[in-house]
């Protein structure tokens, strides 16, 4: 099952999980401004990838941060969306 960290007091991580929710792909969301312990899970996540470089740069959070199954970082959820061919 996917993770997704992030806030819903991001619009971003509100889209992400409506997109999924309506393509049926499952996911747990560690919301970060609710627990404290997914903040801290996300910011070791996020201090140790590379993937979070640009989103750094130019000052941003990185989130929606979606971590698939095999360990995998992903920033662009919208590719795991299902194509509209599979559905």
């Amino acid at each position: 099952m996917l993770k997704i960290y992030g806030s819903m007091l991001c619009k971003d991580c509100v889209a992400c999980r409506q997109a999924y929710d309506q393509a049926g792909v499952a996911y747990e969301f560690l919301d970060f401004a609710v627990e404290l312990t997914n903040l801290k899970e996300f910011l070791q996540l996020r201090d140790g990838c590379d993937v979070f470089a640009e989103a750094k740069d130019s000052g941003q959070i990185g989130i929606p941060c979606v971590v698939a199954e095999n360990g995998d970082v992903i920033l662009a959820w919208e590719a795991l969306l299902p194509s509209k061919d599979q559905s």
